[in-house]
C-alpha cells in the first residue's frame, strides 16, 4: 500500500517483480561506463521509498555488485531506509554483516491515530522493537524520521513524539513538515475540505519546539530538517547539499555527475525491460533523460542547497565553483535578505539566521528570480 501523502516513485502490487528488479539493478551497475571505475565510492544509500521491503539477500547481492564494480572507501557509510516492523532480527544481522552500517526507520509518529492518518501499517510498539533489534544487530547508527504538521496535532503532542524518540537513544532524527503534494490522495482530501492542516504559525511553533527539545537533549542541527548526536551526521545526504557527484541507480532514480543531472525510467516494469533488452548495449540503458543546468540554475541551486546546511557557505567555495564573486552575482538579493534578518554574514561566510530557517524556500525563489531578472 502506498501512503496517501507520498509522491515517491513507489508502486503497490510489485512483489512478483522483486527478483527481476534486483537483477536489473545489478545489471545497471555492471553496465555503467568503465571510466567510473577510477572513482572511489564513499557512501551508498538504499533509499527513496521502501528499500527495506527487499530481502537481506537481495541487498547483499546489490552490495556485492557495487563492490565488484567500484573501489569502496574503507569505512564507507552504507545506509538503508526501512519501515518499523518490516525487518526482523535475522535480516538485520545479515544486513549488518553485509556492510550496512546505518539504519533509518520511517517512524513518522508514536501516536496510533496519526499513524493511521498517514496510512502507516506499523504501531508505536513496532518502532521501539525495531530500534532494539537494530541495536542488537550492531548497527553503528540508528535514526528515525518524524513528521509534524498533521491534522489535530498540537505542539504538545509533537513534543511528546520527539521525547519518545530521544528516550530510545537513537543517533539521528529527521523532522519533516507534512506537505501536500499535487496528485496525491491527501491533496484531494484537503481540496474537498475533508482534512484541515495546521496554519503556518502553528507549523513555525512546532519547528521551533523541535529545535529546543532536540538541542536540550544533546542533538546538533546540521541541516534544516536533520539532527544528530555529534559525529552521526548523514554523510550521504551531505553530498546532495554540497554539490557533490552521485550515481542514481534503479527505477526513477536521479543522479548528478560532472555537473549533469539525469533521471532513470520511472516504472519498475519498464526499467526491468530496459535492462533485459540485450540489444541495448549502451552504458546507460535505464536513463530516461539528462540535462546540464543553465548557469543561473546551477548558481542558485548551489547557494540554496548550501544554505540548507546550518554551517552555511563560503564565498570562496562559490568563487572556486563558478569563477565569479558571490557578491557580483547575488549581492543585491543577499543584501535584502540580510536586511530582513533572514541571512547573516560574517566576512565571506553566509548562513541562514534562526528565523531564516523557516523561510529557506522563499530565499531560494528569490535567488533564482534575481538571476533570471538580470540575465
Amino acid at each position: 500500500m502506498k501512503c496517501g501523502y507520498c509522491d515517491f516513485n513507489a508502486y503497490a502490487g510489485m512483489d512478483r517483480l522483486k527478483a527481476a528488479y534486483t537483477e536489473a539493478i545489478i545489471g545497471e551497475i555492471r553496465r555503467l561506463p568503465p571510466e567510473l571505475s577510477e572513482r572511489t565510492v564513499v557512501t551508498i544509500a538504499f533509499g527513496g521509498g521502501t528499500p527495506g521491503e527487499m530481502t537481506a539477500e537481495e541487498i547483499e547481492h546489490i552490495l556485492g555488485a557495487a563492490q565488484a564494480r567500484f573501489s569502496i572507501a574503507p569505512g564507507a557509510e552504507v545506509s538503508l531506509e526501512a519501515n518499523p516492523g518490516t525487518v526482523d532480527g535475522n535480516a538485520l544481522r545479515r544486513l549488518r554483516k553485509a556492510g550496512v552500517s546505518r539504519l533509518s526507520l520511517g517512524a513518522q509518529s508514536f501516536d496510533a491515530t496519526e499513524l493511521a492518518f498517514l496510512d502507516r501499517i506499523h504501531s508505536p510498539e513496532a518502532i521501539v522493537a525495531s530500534v532494539a533489534l537494530a541495536r542488537a544487530a550492531g548497527f553503528e547508527s540508528v535514526g528515525l524520521d518524524l513528521m509534524y504538521g498533521l491534522p489535530s496535532q498540537t505542539t504538545d503532542s509533537w513534543e511528546a513524539n520527539l521525547r519518545r524518540a530521544i528516550a530510545l537513544g537513537v543517533d539521528h532524527i529527521s523532522t519533516y513538515g507534512l506537505t501536500v503534494e499535487p496528485g496525491t490522495p491527501l491533496a484531494a482530501r484537503v481540496h474537498a475540505g475533508e482534512v484541515t492542516l495546521p496554519d503556518d504559525d502553528t507549523l513555525a511553533d512546532m519547528y521551533e519546539c523541535g529545535s529546543d527539545v532536540l538541542l536540550s537533549a544533546g542533538f546538533v542541527q546540521y541541516e534544516l530538517s536533520n539532527w544528530s548526536r555529534p559525529g552521526y551526521e548523514s554523510r550521504h545526504n551531505q553530498v546532495y547539499w554540497r554539490d557533490g557527484d552521485y550515481l542514481g541507480i534503479g527505477a526513477g532514480a536521479h543522479g548528478y555527475l560532472d555537473f549533469e543531472r539525469y533521471e532513470n525510467i520511472a516504472h519498475p516494469r519498464a526499467y526491468v525491460a530496459a535492462l533485459q533488452d540485450v540489444q541495448r548495449e549502451e552504458h546507460w540503458p535505464a536513463r530516461l533523460s539528462s540535462y546540464r543546468p543553465s548557469a543561473a540554475q546551477a548558481m542558485s541551486d548551489f547557494v540554496a542547497l548550501r544554505l540548507r546546511l546550518i554551517a552555511g557557505l563560503s564565498g570562496i567555495d562559490f568563487q572556486a565553483r563558478f569563477g565569479s564573486s558571490i557578491d557580483d552575482v547575488f549581492g543585491d538579493v543577499l543584501a535584502r535578505c540580510a536586511g530582513a534578518g533572514v541571512v547573516e554574514r560574517t566576512g565571506d561566510h553566509l548562513r541562514l539566521t534562526t528565523r531564516g530557517r523557516l523561510l529557506h524556500g522563499e530565499v531560494a525563489v528569490q535567488l533564482l528570480d534575481h538571476l533570471q531578472s538580470v540575465r
